[in-house]
């Protein structure tokens, strides 16, 4: 289990500063940065950020910042979580992730996806009505700009291109890319068609139900004789010094952001006790350094994968709250999880 790999992932959601005034979107994009830098500090592996066009979460172009935190860091990988593929061009996602890779010196990844959310497609001018083709067209576009050779390629949503060359190039000639799934068999089967890594989005509910996902990954990937990769998972959670001070940060915040989304997709407002019971029996990683690493060790152990990123980050926590956050996880409860996989 030394191989497992651990990151943080964030939207850049708006925070508060200690006097409970919510920050500028510019001071909250400052403050992502500053806690990638404490990450990096305390032995975090990957800082992922997450790509969003609603006014609770700051970051729209997760590369940008990525930018800017590869020239504060050295060892800690740069990844977006996700990039919305869809709504954006293939050629110019490749040329800006291949930039942070230079500056970063080769620490660069990109988790693409079809997004949770669909402000980006009006925004953008797309169609909601292509929301698979899109990303079905831009994947196979993208799979062959990272050959790093001319590329010719022609689709129904994108101007063809014929023998193009794309720059920048990487050093080392390969962009680490993801493919993050929400829960679609078909976006497993498509991730495995194209060898790439699997980032499976488990924010809700038991984590062993995601099981069949990864047993499907790896049995399409022998199908279609690519390379089936350790699996990465990510789910939202957050760190105090105890279960009550975690529980009494985050869930004040949460229930506004979890009751906002659920308004616009039709949900019920969440109760305390469903709060609790996804916090001792789902997907919520609350508490105490302690109760997340036991958690977290479970969940591992249960799906097997090689990566588990936690997303740090839900609604306006304090931002003195966040930076405890980030210092527990890569202090406490990474140095706890390897020993309770080890044991």
């Amino acid at each position: 289990m030394s191989d497992l790999v651990f990151g943080l992932d964030t939207f850049g959601d708006v925070p508060e500063d200690d006097s409970g005034t919510p920050v500028s979107d510019a001071r909250a994009i400052r403050q992502v940065v500053d806690e990638a830098v404490l990450a990096e500090e305390v032995g975090v592996d990957v800082i992922a950020l997450g790509e969003h066009h609603r006014p609770e979460y700051a970051i729209s172009t997760p590369e940008t910042v990525l930018a800017g935190i590869a020239t504060r860091t050295e060892r800690i990988r740069l990844s977006s979580g996700v990039t919305v593929l869809s709504s954006d061009d293939p050629v110019r996602v490749f040329q800006r992730f291949s930039t942070v890779d230079a500056l970063s010196n080769g620490r660069a990844e990109v988790i693409l996806g079809r997004g949770s959310f669909t402000e980006s497609f009006p925004l953008f001018g797309y169609d909601l009505s292509d929301y698979d083709v899109l990303f079905e067209e831009k994947i196979e576009l993208f799979a062959n700009l990272l050959e790093e050779k001319p590329v010719t390629w022609s689709g129904t949503k994108r101007a063809a291109l014929d023998n193009a060359d794309v720059f920048p190039r990487t050093e080392s000639g390969q962009l680490t890319t993801w493919v993050g799934v929400g829960g679609s068999p078909q976006s497993v089967i498509r991730t495995a068609h194209y060898g790439f890594p699997l980032m499976i989005a488990i924010i809700g509910g038991s984590p062993e139900r995601f099981a069949p996902y990864i047993d499907l990954y790896q049995r399409a990937s022998d199908k279609f004789g690519t390379t089936a990769h350790p699996v990465g998972m990510h789910s939202p959670g957050f760190i105090a010094d105890t279960d009550e001070e975690a529980r009494e940060l985050h869930w004040p915040h949460y229930k506004v952001i979890r009751d906002r989304i659920g308004a616009l997709r039709g949900w019920p407002p969440v109760s305390k006790e469903e709060y609790a019971n996804e916090i001792e029996h789902g997907s919520l990683y609350i508490g105490s350094p302690e109760t997340v690493a036991r958690k977290m060790a479970g969940a591992i152990k249960a799906l097997g994968v090689g990566r588990f990123d936690l997303i740090y980050t839900t609604g306006a926590q304090p931002i003195s709250a966040r930076l405890r956050a980030v210092e527990l996880y890569g202090t406490k409860v990474l140095p706890m999880v390897r020993d309770l996989l080890t044991a």
